[in-house]
């Protein structure tokens, strides 16, 4: 292989070229203007950020070394003869939509009684068409600032690839609306994005889930713009498994309005090196955020994982806890922060990190924190990190449990108290299935 132009290498965007952001602008020609000059803007931040470095405090403990944007592509097309029904979560699902290398690849019908009810689900290049409004006022509307602007506004400027959920007003849906997005080939750069719109006093769930068909090298860089208007019940749960051998960013952006209630599970298991940001602000009374995160690490794998939950107006209320699981050589860092406006009085908020060790090799940092501007308020955080118990162990293997088995039964006590805060049984039996199937590889 031929070695790639020195003013290449040396450049922090890598792969992703001005001739690759020209041919991604012209086979765009059928959306709107205003959906080209944002992403032309968008290109101009990429272009304009610096990569991250050791010394960034927001990349604190990271591997900021690791993040390199050689050898990728944005694939030409979806992969021939991909069966996506073969890798997606076995749930009930309202609806589904399927994603390969950044293209539609199916899609289910929604159910005729709510479409008559006005609830929309399909592909942002479909909404950009149909509902530019609405795909205008949610895309990205809260800045990414937590580290990965720069991936951020490479994820605006050449996405297209992702999932457009609209639920009215008052609508209740209790079945999940399903996302599945696919990478397939060596090199392939996926740029998933998904808006959710849960207007006043709906309720909804979405799930996603992020994987690679194959164990080859990739690149992902996915951002979620997520809005629970007054009194509406927003469920979202991702699952990431891309290949082990996959460079991976995710920002999740959550607004939540007067007395809404949100809550986000996000499932780390795939990646190289893979970083989640999320941030949720509650910005109406009563409002109220559950964050949650499970994530078993393995091999040399780091997962980065850097929150805040700002709090904006009075009587709100957040709870975070991420549980991660390290095996092996592998490493995590969380880094949340909860923030407390001046007129967020009553604000209750809690954070909370925990880190299960089963390897002496493995290292966990957590950087909890708290910044409040507000004198009558109730802020806790903490984290723990501990290792197995070896009482624990020679008691499974007493009973002749083989060391492997009796670790990920020792993961899944741990893990249990996050998912039996999901309501639906299935869904919490399809993720403790995917999660088994890590500790198979």
């Amino acid at each position: 292989m031929s070695a790639l132009p020195e003013t290449q290498t040396a450049s922090p965007n890598g792969s992703f070229t001005a001739d690759v952001f020209a041919a991604h602008l012209a086979s765009l020609s059928h959306l709107p203007k205003w959906w080209l000059d944002l992403k032309r803007e968008a290109w101009n931040r990429f272009i304009a950020l610096p990569l991250p470095k050791r010394t960034d405090e927001l990349w604190r403990f990271s591997n900021a070394a690791g993040v390199k944007l050689d050898g990728y592509a944005l694939p030409a097309g979806m992969p021939a003869s991909l069966d996506l029904g073969h890798w997606s979560l076995a749930i009930p699902r309202s609806a589904e939509l399927a994603f390969a290398n950044n293209h539609l690849a199916s899609t289910s019908a929604l159910p005729a009684d709510l479409a008559a009810r006005g609830v929309i689900f399909t592909s942002l290049e479909d909404a950009l068409v149909k509902h530019a409004d609405l795909v205008r006022r949610y895309f990205q509307a809260q800045a990414a600032n937590l580290g990965a602007d720069k991936l951020a506004a490479l994820n605006a400027a050449l996405t297209t690839s992702g999932a457009f959920l609209y639920v009215p007003r008052g609508v209740e849906i209790p079945t999940p609306f399903v996302a599945t997005h696919a990478a397939a080939g060596a090199g392939s750069a996926v740029f998933p994005h998904t808006i959710v719109i849960a207007e006043d006093q709906a309720k909804v769930t979405l799930v996603e889930f992020f994987l690679s068909t194959d164990e080859t090298v990739g690149f992902a860089s996915g951002v979620n713009d997520l809005h629970a208007g007054d009194g509406a019940q927003l469920s979202y749960v991702g699952a990431q498994n891309w290949s082990r051998d996959t460079l991976s960013f995710q920002s999740n952006a959550t607004t939540v309005q007067r007395d809404a209630r949100v809550l986000s599970l996000n499932v780390h298991l795939g990646g190289r090196q893979s970083r989640h940001e999320s941030h949720s602000r509650l910005q109406g009374p009563g409002a109220h955020s559950e964050m949650l995160a499970l994530t078993v690490a393995q091999d040399a794998q780091e997962f980065d994982q850097r929150t805040l939950q700002t709090h904006q107006a009075p009587h709100t209320s957040s709870n975070l806890l991420y549980k991660n699981a390290l095996l092996d050589r592998a490493r995590t860092i969380f880094s949340g922060l909860i923030v407390v406006d001046p007129d967020a009085q009553k604000t209750d908020a809690y954070q909370s990190n925990r880190n299960l060790v089963l390897s002496p090799e493995a290292e966990a940092s957590s950087l909890p924190g708290l910044e409040i501007q507000a004198n009558d308020v109730r802020c806790t955080h903490g984290a723990t990190t501990g290792h197995v118990d070896d009482e624990q162990m020679f008691y499974l293997e007493s009973r002749g449990i083989r060391p492997a088995l009796a670790r990920e039964l020792i993961v899944f006590g741990f893990f249990e108290e996050v998912l039996h805060k999901l309501e639906d049984d299935g869904l919490h039996a399809a993720l403790r299935e995917l999660i088994q199937s890590k500790f198979k590889k």
